[in-house]
């Protein structure tokens, strides 16, 4: 099987099945079309994703599934696509979207589902994660929805928006759809230099190595995880959806996003590995206190 053929729509289907009888996981990629920036290519968040994905199925093996154009949110800008509203509880089309392909992929025989979402506005990140969730209880299979930055939290990379980060990702994954100099004439993301000057290949190397070997590591346990084990991680996925959400009634949309930086939950990407999911939950719940009001 030729490295090309880790993507699902390249596939024969007997390298299907020998990749299924390999390791059988499911890698969705999910993003939107969206501005980033005068330097930066519009399909940024899925083309990171995806990329990163297949990085991912080449080191540990598995199944890279086409990547999920349209998300919640989006930025009041030129060419971008916003399916649904970032400020809303509502959500009609993302998470029955996934939830139906997580039920196809049970259905094909898929051990595991990995949802990785290069767009992360607040209300994207939690009903990705819920649906992992979920699926994971409903279908007895485990199923880890999460933005690509929380694999790299402890490299410093918080997450963005065609900041630094998502910028030197882009750089390093696709360099022919980053064009740094074009920043100097854009209004909101070349008013300094910060960007331009602090973002580069090698910064991108360094957290899509670390998010990739992470990937594969986690994809490659889940496929072993046991009942017990599976119920652990569906726990502390849903407390931190808990807490995401307390911040959010009490407070705003952002409350929890903002402590975590500095704060011990930085680890999550070194904790899942390990498959340590109580300290997951228990990281969650102190975000989830700083964040309360304060009375």
């Amino acid at each position: 099987m030729s490295k090309d053929t880790i993507q699902w729509e390249r596939m024969l289907p007997e390298e299907f099945r020998t990749a299924m009888a390999n390791m059988p996981v499911l890698y969705l990629p999910l993003g939107t079309v969206e501005w980033h920036g005068e330097h930066n290519a519009l399909g940024l968040d899925a083309l990171k994703a995806h990329q990163l994905c297949v990085n991912a199925a080449r080191i540990g093996g598995g199944i890279v599934h086409p990547p999920v154009y349209g998300g919640m949110g989006g930025l009041d800008k030129p060419a971008t696509v916003i399916m649904e509203d970032e400020l809303t509880w509502d959500n009609h089309l993302l998470r029955p979207w996934l939830e139906k392909l997580c039920s196809e992929f049970h259905r094909i025989g898929f051990k595991a589902i990995i949802m990785l979402t290069g767009h992360y506005g607040h209300n994207q990140q939690i009903v990705v994660r819920e649906v992992a969730a979920r699926m994971t209880e409903r279908l007895q299979i485990p199923v880890l929805g999460t933005p690509e930055y929380w694999l790299a939290l402890d490299a410093g990379y918080l997450g963005d928006h065609a900041g630094i980060g998502e910028t030197s990702l882009l750089w390093h994954l696709h360099p022919e759809l980053v064009e740094i100099e074009r920043i100097r004439g854009d209004v909101d993301y070349g008013v300094d230099d910060i960007i331009e000057k602090g973002s580069s290949p090698e910064l991108g190397k360094k957290y899509a190595d670390l998010i990739t070997h992470r990937l594969a590591t986690v994809a490659q346990a889940m496929v072993g995880w046991d009942e017990e084990t599976r119920y652990a991680f569906a726990a502390s996925e849903h407390a931190l959806i808990q807490q995401q959400l307390k911040g959010w009634r009490h407070i705003g949309p952002w409350e929890f996003w903002r402590h975590i930086g500095g704060s011990e939950l930085v680890s999550y990407g070194e904790l899942l590995v390990k498959g340590d999911f109580e300290r997951i939950a228990h990281l969650a719940k102190q975000i989830g206190a700083a964040s309360s009001p304060q009375t």
